[in-house]
């Protein structure tokens, strides 16, 4: 076991329960997807696992010290007026590595996202996918061996979401990440990640723990086999009867 959180609860500041005794592992190397409907709690449940805020009980740890993390937004938020290499080098001139550390690993970057070429070009040559590998390289350049991913790809066309789930698989297996990914779609969760974790309505409590058995190496045509089919319909299942619980 690489995570934990155990009957972690969030309570903010102005009174809103955010999470309800949320528990669950993240084991080293496994693709981790938090579902359910908006406002349940799963950004909340990131950020905790990030350091970013901290729990109002409950505990959150990992099982040695803190690995290095890289975080993807739903924005790729990058500065528009920086080249794509220097977006990605940022973090690094913020922990101030050498030069030729930096250079390195920055190429080692955007080549594993398949940017290399676009190295001096600008976030606003760049569509809107290009844009959030951008993003994931950024993170990469940083060295993390987990991913945090908050609905990184819920603002692109169908078609460019669908070949961002099959690079980021291939980058996962590739670098051998643990990625804990946030999404709102029954459809991503179930394609990309070895374990879904469904969530109830606000406040947010774990409602399912779902093993995704069938295969460990997906392609496009998974999308449309009956395995996938019948993973989708159980984790929509216990969406729907947590949903319809008064």
């Amino acid at each position: 076991m690489l995570l934990s959180l155990d009957n972690v609860t969030k309570t903010f500041p102005n009174g809103t329960l955010a999470l309800d005794r949320v528990s669950f592992a993240v084991n080293e190397g496994e693709f981790v997807s938090l579902v359910g409907p908006s406002g349940c709690g799963k950004s909340t449940a990131l950020r905790l696992v990030a350091g970013l805020i901290e729990p109002s009980a409950g505990k959150v740890a990992w099982d040695r010290a803190k690995p290095r993390l890289g975080f993807v937004f739903q924005d790729a938020a990058l500065m528009p007026w920086a080249t794509v290499a220097k977006n990605v080098r940022l973090p690094l001139e913020l922990t101030k590595a050498g030069d030729a550390e930096a250079d390195s690993r920055v190429n080692d970057a955007l080549e594993l996202v398949g940017l290399a070429k676009f190295a001096a070009a600008y976030p606003r040559e760049l569509s809107g996918g290009m844009r959030m590998r951008v993003s994931i390289a950024r993170a990469l350049a940083m060295d993390a061996s987990v991913l945090l991913m908050d609905e990184p790809f819920a603002a692109l066309d169908e078609l460019t979401r669908d070949r961002l789930n099959d690079e980021l698989r291939e980058l996962w297996a590739a670098k051998k990440l643990t990625i804990v990914f946030v999404t709102h779609s029954v459809y991503e969760s179930v394609y990309l990640s070895s374990r879904v974790i469904a969530m109830s309505p606000r406040p947010g409590r774990v409602i399912a723990d779902i093993a995704m058995a069938e295969p460990k190496i997906r392609d496009r045509d998974f999308r449309i086999t009956a395995p996938y089919g019948e993973r989708c319909r159980q984790v929509r299942a216990a969406l729907q009867r947590e949903a319809a619980t008064p």
